[in-house]
């Protein structure tokens, strides 16, 4: 198949609302040779990130929207406009090979239009672009009921946060501590010419400088290290875990804070490592086993808790809920397709949901950490503000940092350039109590 006709269809079904990159694109991998398959990845991801862009440029060489019916094609001509605007494909190959994948989507009327709208593309962009840009959602490629909150949020940041959500993101490793110090990790790669730095927040996190395939890593498959940003991995030391502790992970798919709090405290007495969904389970045992670690793996809905839970408390709980994802938008750049401004209500009240089931599970004097990968303080700061004011023996511990920025409630990470993710933490104890004599 043409690597272009695999992006595409793999692109329309996101514009359709059906899918994510994540589910869609891997059908189309199988069907394109190896060697194209990077260029199929390129292709979808690069038009998810820039979508708001192109598709008002589109609009404006359009006479007509298209249909619903035609979502196919309008996804074929953004692949086209990404090819022109964004990459080093000659002209001619990126018009021509896109114009022919009409044939094969049994649409030849479109070979007209797309040869037409690409080569105006082609000669009119360089001076259309720069007036369309006079609009946010252009100049931001993000759709606008993000950008607006984005701008809402946080006025003196959003332009960065922007620039940091359509940049690719960094290649960032997490050195097990039950195996290597990440200083002796830092010299196996220099020995194997890999450039890379510390990262300067997480003591276990290691920048390399540019991507490459983790096999190619010393002792990655012995479980010397894995792939982490720098964010998520601070949510360990964050716990403040201690030797004999049972840690509940929530929402714990992939897996990768889970194997974290592992490597972290080797003496813990029990993590239990909940999901949703039983098919995201199979990447959490995949990776406790690569990295030779014990937990026990439930299938469940966090908030179901009679249904999972054995009644002994926890002394730490980590809830990474479920949340807008706004935050790792350069990882998953199709979210700008995807999520819409009425999403966010719904999972704010899913979180909160989630924090209201899990806290009786807590010990007295116990910690839960609540984590989000979202730059939203409507999921974030808001969401821990109302279950403070609902739960009575809840109390914030705060912590001291220097990354982040510091929120009523929390901190909150945004998105940097080369750096870390966007994501949120707050730290809550549960007070014991009080004894009368």
């Amino acid at each position: 198949m043409n690597p272009r006709l695999a992006a595409a269809r793999a692109l329309a079904t996101v514009l359709a609302g059906k899918a994510s990159l994540a589910s869609s694109l891997p059908l189309q991998l199988e069907r394109v040779s190896d060697r194209d398959k990077g260029l199929v990845q390129e292709l979808a991801f690069g038009t998810a990130r820039w979508q708001p862009r192109l598709s008002i440029l589109a609009l404006e060489l359009l006479s007509k929207p298209f249909r619903k019916a035609d979502q196919d094609v309008e996804a074929l001509l953004l692949v086209g406009l990404y090819q022109l605007l964004y990459t080093r494909i000659p002209a001619h190959a990126a018009i021509a090979e896109t114009v022919g994948c009409a044939t094969a989507l049994k649409k030849p009327w479109a070979k007209g239009l797309l040869n037409a709208v690409l080569r105006r593309a082609q000669r009119e962009a360089e001076t259309l672009l720069p007036v369309l840009e006079k609009d946010p959602v252009v100049l931001t490629a993000h759709p606008r009921w993000l950008q607006k909150s984005l701008k809402a949020f946080w006025p003196d940041d959003w332009l960065a946060i922007c620039a940091a959500n359509n940049s690719h993101p960094p290649f960032t490793l997490r050195v097990n501590q039950q195996v290597s110090s990440r200083d002796a990790y830092l010299a196996q790669l220099a020995e194997c010419d890999i450039a890379a730095h510390a990262t300067p927040f997480s003591p276990d996190g290691i920048t390399l400088a540019s991507p490459c395939d983790v096999t190619a890593l010393p002792g990655f498959a012995d479980g010397a290290v894995s792939v982490q940003d720098e964010a998520a991995q601070l949510a360990a030391q964050l716990l403040l875990l201690e030797p004999g502790q049972r840690v509940l992970d929530a929402c714990c798919a992939p897996g990768g804070k889970t194997c974290h709090i592992l490597e972290s405290q080797a003496q813990l007495r029990e993590v239990v490592a909940i999901d949703l969904e039983p098919q995201r389970l199979e990447r959490v045992k995949a990776n406790l086993q690569r990295l030779q670690l014990q937990a026990t793996v439930v299938a469940g809905d966090a908030r179901a808790v009679e249904q999972w839970w054995d009644g002994e408390a926890f002394q730490r709980i980590l809830l990474d809920a479920p949340c807008s994802a706004t935050g790792v938008i350069r990882r998953h750049p199709d979210i700008k397709i995807a999520r819409q401004a009425e999403d966010i209500a719904p999972l704010a009240q899913l979180q909160g949901e989630l924090l209201d089931a899990l806290w009786p599970t807590l010990a007295d004097n116990g910690v839960l950490l609540y984590a989000t990968c979202s730059t939203l303080p409507t999921e974030n700061t808001e969401v821990i503000a109302a279950f403070l004011q609902r739960t009575a023996d809840a109390q914030e511990l705060p912590f001291s940092a220097t990354f982040g920025i510091a929120q009523t409630h929390g901190r909150q990470l945004l998105a940097q350039t080369g750096g870390h993710d966007g994501f949120y933490y707050a730290r809550l104890v549960k007070r014991a109590p009080v004894q009368h004599s």
